[in-house]
């Protein structure tokens, strides 16, 4: 798909005069931040696998710094259970590569997974021993693969293929520039088969169909999957759960959900798929209630009605009608285990950490029996390692991160109410912080994440955008959960339904009263910031409110009704607007910051990337331009090449050194 608008500063030279469009030589602090460095010291651990065994366990780290992308270099271990040091899957040497993806086969004796370590620097399929030993190449493809899962009959290995797709796949990245005719041709991800031990493969799924995620049945004779029609990017909010025949292709279409769904598994008894559906604004943010549907597509049903968590990841435990699953609750994070008939749960695990084992969110690498796991657990006085055993019992197994030590102070929850309703939000405390060092007042940045349907939980801040950066540079910072947010079940997340940036701000300007009233939080020195969803309320924040000082909007929406034919992403607003803005243009306008502008005081910084479809740029000039109308202090970055997220290092040490300077001019 091409469809994003040529970047304005190409065509008014006028305009590129009063841009900065970054990075830009001597714009950057001349004292880089310790905390910063501290972010790209971390090394970044992914996909943790467990041998059905329970006893080996596979994963990635990547080595990162501000010379390179996040996720270069990443070298696949396993661990054997024997107390020796890990073995690196693929030899040293060669050129820097990439390895991702580990699966394990059922019997534990192969391990596959992907990597571009050949000359293409193609990421292809590999298999080798359980043991060790050398690696067989599988594929020869040209194409983005991903999720390599093995048919619980061990003969084939399932993975989603996208053909002659480069870089890296999702909304997030950055979109291709227009040249000539404005056509979509969207790269369909289908789920494609190879056999594991001649490396035929074949392509499954239709060609005009994207696959989002799927699973194998357990008699591995068919493959259920979530879909949509045309544009991936676009229409996972518009997704169906199918299933298909692995001979002959036949797909049958068995639940059409009326909010968005994820995570599909098939019982073991085949009978049933259970999935989590609910309102979500991002792919790859999970949360919702528990449902299941018949294989057939007969009887779906919520399996945690009125839950006050948000499930976000599931697994079945085999030879049983029992469902392990993670879920978001009250600002942390919680495993436990549900008997679909009688709703009864029993927690397993609760903290205030975040965990994960690979893409899918919140989500354990389980044996099929349940009776073990492997788990990477990070929160903001831990960084990331990875941990196996028991649900809930885990041992620490690597200490990858163990010489990185906090650049922030303690962190600690903070629960109030609004409009009735029970909020709860995470203050982390500056650097250095002493109670005994008499009455100082301390700034504060108010940090308003993404989504809307998201949850600030704790975790070691990892290197994309994020102002726990600032309790480095001597502030409180405050992470609310308002309304909209996960953690407090569907209606909560329901809460600001064609009501962006009101009851939300309400709970979120109440917290602020709530934490100025019980920590040493200066009141007349209070900063703003987010990204995306958290731009826009950023800027709708400063149309409503004269209270803070700074603001820093990244990635934000000035216009919701020009937002809408300029993002490449539409389909989400309908479950939040309840009509597209053709229909119900006023909804729309109602929450446009760009029509309160003229009550703005507060010195803006807005910051985009140039190449951004899911939150153009073009937003991001719109509030900018309206800010120099009125007078007030304000600087528009662009990242030229950028999408939603960043990519290039030093575009993203450039984006934090001037969040933080433009903080410490405004509230220093």
């Amino acid at each position: 798909m091409s469809r994003t608008p040529t970047p304005l500063w190409q065509t008014c030279p006028l305009l590129a005069a009063v841009l900065v469009v970054a990075p830009l030589v001597g714009t950057a602090r001349a004292d880089p931040s310790a905390t910063v460095d501290l972010l790209f010291a971390a090394r970044v651990l992914d996909g943790a696998a467990i041998a059905p065994n329970g006893i080996q366990v596979a994963w990635t780290e990547a080595v990162q710094d501000a010379k390179r992308t996040e996720s270069a270099d990443a070298q696949m271990f396993v661990l054997d259970g024997s107390g020796a040091a890990p073995r690196r899957v693929l030899p040293e040497g060669g050129p820097p590569h990439t390895d991702s993806s580990p699966a394990w086969s059922p019997d534990g004796t192969q391990l596959a997974f992907l990597s571009d370590a050949g000359s293409r620097k193609q990421a292809e399929l590999l298999i080798e021993p359980a043991s060790g030993g050398p690696a067989r190449t599988l594929t020869r493809l040209v194409g983005i693969l991903q999720r390599p899962k093995w048919s619980p009959d061990g003969r084939m290995i399932a993975l989603l293929f996208t053909e002659g797709a480069k870089g890296r796949a999702g909304a997030t990245q950055a979109a291709e520039a227009d040249d000539g005719e404005v056509q979509e041709h969207p790269r369909e991800q289908r789920i494609a088969l190879v056999d594991a031990s001649s490396g035929d493969m074949r392509v499954l799924t239709p060609n005009d169909t994207y696959i989002y995620e799927y699973d194998w049945s357990p008699d591995s004779r068919k493959i259920a999957f979530t879909s949509a029609k045309g544009s991936g990017d676009n229409n996972w909010w518009i997704a169906r759960l199918s299933t298909i025949g692995v001979e002959g292709g036949a797909v049958t279409e068995i639940y059409r959900p009326t909010t968005q769904i994820a995570v599909p598994r098939w019982s073991p008894d085949g009978r049933r798929i259970a999935f989590i559906q609910g309102l979500m604004s991002d792919a790859g943010s999970t949360g919702g209630d528990l449902w299941w549907v018949g294989a057939d597509g007969m009887g779906p049903r919520n399996l945690t009605p009125g839950r006050g968590a948000s499930p976000a990841w599931i697994h079945w435990i085999a030879g049983t009608n029992q469902i392990l699953f993670t879920e978001r609750v009250h600002g942390g994070a919680a495993a436990g285990l549900l008997d679909p008939e009688s709703g009864a749960v029993r927690t397993l695990w609760r903290a205030d950490e975040t965990l994960y084992a690979n893409e899918d969110d919140l989500s354990l690498s389980v044996t099929p029996d349940g009776s073990a796991s492997a788990v990477f657990r990070s929160a903001w006085n831990r960084p990331p390692e990875l941990w196996t055993g028991p649900v809930g019992a885990w041992e620490q197994r690597t200490r990858a991160n163990a010489a990185l030590k906090p650049q922030w102070g303690a962190s600690e929850s903070v629960e109030w109410k609004s409009d009735g309703r029970s909020v709860q939000g995470w203050l982390l405390y500056p650097k250095n912080y002493d109670p005994a060092a008499g009455p100082r007042r301390y700034p504060m940045i108010v940090s308003i994440h993404g989504g809307p349907s998201s949850q600030k939980t704790p975790l070691w801040p990892r290197v994309w955008f994020d102002l726990s950066v600032m309790a480095g540079e001597g502030y409180f910072v405050f992470f609310p959960n308002p309304r909209g947010s996960y953690g407090m079940g569907e209606a909560f997340t329901a809460g600001n339904v064609r009501d962006f940036g009101a009851g939300d701000l309400r709970d979120i300007l109440t917290g602020v009263d709530e934490v100025v009233r019980r920590f040493p939080v200066d009141p007349s020195r209070l900063g703003v910031g987010g990204w995306s969803y958290g731009g826009f309320m950023t800027m709708w924040t400063v149309t409503q409110s004269g209270r803070f000082r700074a603001a820093v909007a990244g990635a934000g929406i000035a216009n919701w009704q020009s937002y809408y034919g300029q993002n490449l992403i539409d389909q989400w607003m309908i479950p939040f607007f309840g009509a597209s803005v053709y229909d119900d243009p006023e909804i729309y306008a109602a929450r446009s910051p760009i029509l309160r502008i003229k009550d703005v005081r507060t010195p803006t910084l807005v910051v985009a990337g140039g190449n951004d479809k899911e939150c153009p740029a073009a937003q991001s000039y719109e509030f900018w331009h309206g800010l120099r109308a009125i007078g007030v202090p304000t600087k528009l970055v662009v990242y030229q090449g950028e999408g939603h997220h960043f990519n290039n290092p030093a575009h993203i040490v450039d984006l934090y050194d001037r969040t933080i300077r433009w903080y410490d001019d405004h509230l220093r």
